[in-house]
């Protein structure tokens, strides 16, 4: 069970202490257990019951930040770079739907985070870049618009975070934005009276003839942003009100979102329990009817005391699975008070992984359902099982079955295959297997008429020894990465560092 809103729960803190410090009276003590449950609805108990794919409406935006040894400048405080990321941040945070790809440059541009609406594995991106290992010093604003034009889509829409460099030739910087259809955001960062840079030791960096290196923000940006017909924007008193600017400037452009697949977390949520007896509580004592209410209290208590356990125990079981422990699912599984369409689909996986392929044909056979697409991954499951025990024949039959209630490429694939298995048996040759059922399908299966899911368990196996698993275990730790938030924050590999540090001892104007 996870907390959606972890942080109410610190309430319960101060509840506790009134609870065992205060005298025990009745009314008193009933009204600290009724916020307390309160408190934890709040909170929002939930069940996790899988990944869901759910369309929506997002524009696309590249932030580039400038990370040269420039952006150390402390004309912003702390500094240009602190206040350049602390600005991307609360950005994030403003365009919440908006699919959004972070890249880094000096010298060169390296691209940090892929497009992705989960602006938290951005800002992590983000935090795990430490400017002290990148030894390129200077800013190719040259490189970064080529990089850009290189990638694949139509309208390029770049927020630009810089201080701009040394480069002074806007004419051709122009040329590359136009050509490739750029939509250019400049946030300019720094002073037009310029300030020093410290050094690691906290020395000033200087020339070669020794004289210090003021580093001012360059003019020519605010040249490039109105022969694109883009946007000139200066630092604001802060990093949020900066963001705002930049989110009001984003606004008034007229591009429309497009619709983007993304994946997340599904839950049940469980705070009605806490709350109904929140409820139940409260009329108990101050209604007249504490009989029957104590009785309805106990009768609703038991019912949902057997909900929440069905889901707990179902949910351990999709763990177990996923982990490959078999013999804990069906354990868990026998545990569940009433069986599930989702249960029984977990049990027929779980004995076909074992090789029981009798009993999970068995088990698939005793699922009924009216919908269709249920009933065409059925159909698709019990031929695996046909075609596991050489039963060609009777696994044409509900590979067709599948094929009538929808269209499938592994269906057609396994259809033909199992086509020719059944040829050569009957020549007496040898027999291969057909691509198999896949781990996932138990629990993406949900109850009819509720919602279209995808075919999880029907994606290509990367092999029959495999057991009927349809998704190998690095995409699943890919996954797993992306939409967990509570994953653990890694440090960025030196082969980021070695791709940004490229060709830097040929830098001629190191800052």
């Amino acid at each position: 069970m996870s907390i959606l809103y972890p942080g109410f729960l610190w309430l319960l803190i101060p509840l506790s202490l009134l609870f065992w410090t205060r005298e025990k009276k009745m009314i008193e003590t009933g009204h600290l257990i009724i916020l307390m449950l309160l408190v934890l609805a709040l909170s929002r108990p939930a069940i996790k019951q899988g990944i869901e794919e759910s369309p929506i409406e997002a524009k696309e935006f590249i932030i580039a930040i400038d990370v040269s040894h420039s952006m150390k400048a402390k004309d912003i405080k702390p500094n240009r770079y602190v206040f350049a990321k602390s600005t991307a941040n609360a950005l994030l945070a403003s365009n919440p739907t908006d699919n959004i790809m972070l890249i880094a440059f000096t010298s060169n541009p390296l691209l940090l985070s892929p497009p992705t609406t989960d602006h938290k594995l951005i800002s992590i991106a983000l935090e795990s870049l430490n400017p002290e290992y990148i030894l390129t010093k200077g800013t190719s604003l040259e490189k970064l618009f080529k990089k850009v034009a290189s990638m694949q889509s139509e309208q390029k829409n770049l927020i630009l975070i810089t201080d701009g460099g040394e480069e002074d030739n806007a004419e051709k910087l122009s040329s590359i934005i136009q050509n490739a259809n750029i939509s250019l955001t400049i946030l300019a960062l720094g002073s037009r009276q310029g300030t020093t840079i410290e050094n690691a030791d906290g020395s000033l960096l200087k020339d070669k003839e020794q004289h210090l290196i003021i580093s001012r923000i360059n003019p020519h940006l605010e040249t490039l942003a109105s022969q694109t017909g883009g946007t000139y924007i200066t630092a604001s008193s802060t990093p949020a009100s900066t963001a705002q600017a930049l989110y009001d400037a984003l606004e008034m452009d007229d591009q429309k979102g497009e619709l983007i697949t993304k994946k997340q977390h599904r839950y049940r949520e469980l705070y009605q329990i806490p709350l109904l007896f929140a409820l139940l509580l409260f009329l108990m004592l101050h209604t007249r009817a504490v009989k029957f209410l104590a009785l309805t209290f106990t009768l609703l208590g038991i019912s949902a005391e057997a909900s929440v356990l069905d889901n707990y125990y179902l949910d351990k079981a999709y763990q177990s699975y996923q982990n490959k422990e078999f013999n804990t699912t069906k354990a868990y599984l026998s545990k569940l008070g009433t069986p599930s369409l989702q249960s029984r689909f977990a049990l027929a996986n779980t004995h076909y992984r074992q090789g029981a392929y009798k009993k999970a044909l068995k088990t698939y056979l005793s699922i009924r359902s009216t919908s269709a697409q249920v009933k065409q991954k059925l159909y698709y499951n019990i031929a695996n099982c046909y075609t596991k025990q050489e039963a060609y024949e009777k696994a044409k039959m509900y590979y067709t079955k599948a094929l009538q209630l929808g269209d499938d490429n592994d269906a057609k694939v396994n259809l033909a295959l199992v086509a020719l298995l059944a040829d050569k048996k009957s020549a007496g040759l040898g027999i291969a297997h057909p691509k198999s059922q896949g781990s996932d399908s138990a629990k993406s299966e949900q109850q009819e008429g509720k919602e279209e899911e995808t075919r999880d368990e029907d994606k290509p196996s990367s092999g029959s020894g495999d057991g009927g698993e349809k998704s190998n275990s690095k995409e699943q730790e890919k996954s797993k990465l992306i939409l967990d938030s509570e994953q653990e924050k890694q440090p960025l590999s030196s082969k980021v560092y070695e791709l940004i540090n490229k060709g830097y001892i040929h830098e001629k104007q190191p800052w």
